[in-house]
């Protein structure tokens, strides 16, 4: 059995992910016969093109939190494996969005759409086309990086279940938001999607798939998820912010999208509950208007900061870390992961992009 270090460099844990992913895109690169099409080398450049990488920490602080029991091979496949799978989310996602821009670059399937030499009217289809097939790819490469990371069939046992449970509950959680979109959001209804579309997939999952490598049990695994689902909510609550309040240069993604995809979010279910009647009726001739223009958003955003919304939401977010931060002080985890959690914890809820 290997023992977690007295201090957990995030940034190595980062980098060792990073370092099994392009291993993997190199063997990939090598392996595929001349005659096919490289498909490998768009999906490597669209994860390289940014992101956290919070999933994969959150395993990798999960299975130091149990121990760090096994070999290593197994918790840095498993973290790059979710990040994999988080890339086929992200793709399907910008493609169900219409989105023109992820982290400051060219969405996939605008991307695609681009570069190939296809009739012009064609262009747009092909792109989408091309971007699901792509996502479908790397679904299915996740398992593949999973399943050679040298997994005991008891790690397996207890790694698989879980698994199971976070892509369901992910695919939950995007249909909520799909079926709820320009719609007049309702708060329930915004925090289910919330708890399943993020809380559980970003933060709770991966903590107990990473703790469940190492061999915890249920009496691990339940303060990882009193832990987990208040940090995940606040993680989504601060995106919702950055989404309209955020600044385009710093979080990759124009500040229009959110109000023009018409998303119903707490930030816009509280505006609208505590507005006075001729500012609901405003707000919501811009919420879910795919032609809005920037004065328009200045508007919406005036009004949500009026209503005392955007003040409440971060009292939400504040509660709820503050409610985690409670859970981890008596939780049975060592020192080293316990400080990695309260790094992660702030950088989710006071991040900028």
């Amino acid at each position: 059995m290997t023992h977690s270090p007295a201090v957990l460099d995030l940034r190595h844990l980062r980098e060792s992910v990073e370092e099994v992913l392009n291993d993997f895109f190199t063997r990939k690169a090598s392996d595929r016969p001349p005659h096919l099409p490289d498909l490998a080398t768009p999906l490597q450049q669209f994860i390289a093109a940014g992101g956290k990488r919070i999933r994969p920490l959150f395993s990798l602080v999960g299975w130091h939190a149990a121990g760090g029991a096994g070999a290593a091979r197994a918790a840095h496949h498993l973290a790059a494996a979710l990040e994999l799978f988080h890339a086929f989310a992200l793709i399907h996602d910008d493609v169900m969005d219409r989105s023109d821009t992820r982290r400051g670059h060219p969405t996939l399937h605008r991307m695609l759409a681009r570069q190939h030499t296809v009739p012009p009217t064609a262009a747009d289809q092909f792109g989408t086309s091309a971007a699901i097939l792509i996502g479908d790819l790397a679904l299915m490469w996740s398992d593949e990086l999973l399943h050679t990371g040298n997994l005991t069939p008891q790690q397996l046992a207890a790694v698989l279940p879980l698994l199971d449970q976070m892509r369901t509950e992910l695919i939950y959680g995007q249909y909520l938001d799909l079926v709820h979109s320009h719609r007049s959001p309702d708060m329930s209804c915004a925090l289910t999607v919330i708890r399943y579309k993020t809380a559980k997939y970003t933060v709770e999952r991966p903590l107990q798939l990473g703790a469940a490598l190492a061999g915890a049990d249920q009496s691990l695994l339940t303060p990882l998820s009193s832990y987990a689902i208040p940090i995940g909510e606040a993680f989504q609550l601060r995106d919702d912010l950055l989404g309209m309040f955020g600044d385009p240069a710093a979080t990759g993604k124009p500040a229009l999208d959110d109000l023009r995809e018409g998303k119903a979010t707490v930030l816009i279910s509280l505006a609208l509950t505590r507005a006075s009647r001729a500012q609901a009726d405003q707000l919501r001739l811009y919420h879910g208007c795919p032609t809005l223009t920037e004065a328009q958003a200045q508007a919406a955003r005036g009004i949500i900061t009026a209503t005392g919304a955007l003040r409440m939401v971060e009292d939400m977010i504040i509660k709820r870390y503050e409610k985690a931060m409670t859970t981890l002080d008596t939780a049975p985890i060592n020192p080293a992961a316990k400080d990695a959690l309260r790094h992660l914890a702030d950088s989710a809820v006071r991040r900028h992009t």
